[in-house]
């Protein structure tokens, strides 16, 4: 049974297994940890495991290389990425940064080394509003989530200016969709991720990230949810709360990038320790700055 080679593998090679919220049931249910992807990337550099295999996307796995540089990362395929991610890079920044010079760059964890590295500071979809509210300048730059921004924007008075970039699977989700899943289920509470359009949060009980979803769908007395994220979400939801009914916002609200990495993909990066992820050290110690400037704010 390859799941249970791969828990073989995994005890063999000192290794820890980490699957992203949006991944399939499958590979959630034979991870040692399962969540956002920061909140992976640290809970596995306090092991004593030598290696990590990350399910999830590509800056997902650089993200654990920097803050675990002693460590060896594993991709189980390198064609996983984010297209949100890919839509600003560091020649992007590096040209705005030179149009607004002094003007703090905030850049969300769903973006690539290279440019967390030219950042003042990162933040997450949990604690954007902190850093933000945080920063000494009334005048921000955010980048690459638009959707992000205009919700943080709305939080707060400072001035925030922001890159076009966006997730195509969260941006795609219509007011229209959600009034219907509303019409269909009346009762039920309506969670809605910041990466969504304006409109769409506009009708929220809870704008959360997916920990944030996970934790207010535990404590909630509702009995019924509309889950405005990835469609990969509703199975640790529904595995934490067997007596409560969740419903996707949009059945169309799936990542191909997070449903890419089968078991066998898995096994094999295991076995031949294949699709490593390292970030250059020159690259690494700039974007750690920007991870640890959050983390200070965060405690």
């Amino acid at each position: 049974m390859i799941e249970k080679e791969i828990r073989r593998l995994v005890k063999r090679e000192s290794a820890i297994l980490l699957a992203h919220n949006y991944q399939p049931p499958e590979i959630q249910d034979i991870a040692d940890l399962t969540g956002d992807s920061l909140e992976l990337s640290i809970k596995a550099s306090e092991t004593d495991a030598r290696i990590i295999i990350f399910c999830g996307v590509h800056f997902m796995a650089e993200t654990a290389s920097i803050v675990s540089p002693e460590k060896t990362v594993l991709l189980p395929r390198l064609d996983v990425g984010c297209p949100m991610a890919d839509m600003i890079t560091p020649e992007d920044l590096e040209a705005r940064r030179l149009k607004f010079p002094g003007v703090p760059v905030v850049t969300y964890v769903n973006s690539s080394a290279a440019v967390k590295a030219l950042s003042t500071i990162c933040c997450t979809s949990a604690n954007v509003l902190s850093v933000v509210n945080s920063i000494p300048s009334n005048r921000i730059f955010m980048t690459p989530d638009r959707n992000l921004a205009l919700y943080a924007a709305s939080k707060s008075e400072k001035q925030i200016e922001f890159w076009n970039g966006f997730c195509p699977i969260h941006d795609n989700l219509t007011r229209e969709e959600v009034l219907k899943a509303k019409e269909s289920h009346p009762d039920a509470l309506f969670m809605a991720h910041p990466e969504c359009r304006p409109e769409v949060l506009a009708l929220a009980d809870a704008v959360l990230s997916t920990s944030g979803m996970l934790k207010f769908a535990r404590e909630s007395d509702n009995d019924a949810f509309i889950v405005g994220t990835e469609v990969g979400l509703l199975h640790p939801l529904r595995k934490e709360n067997p007596g409560k009914d969740f419903y996707p916002a949009s059945k169309k609200m799936v990542c191909p990038d997070m449903k890419r990495i089968k078991l066998i993909d898995i096994l094999r990066a295991l076995e031949r320790k294949e699709h490593q992820v390292r970030v250059p050290e020159s690259i690494r110690t700039k974007a750690i700055s920007a991870v640890e400037q959050m983390m200070a704010i965060q405690g």
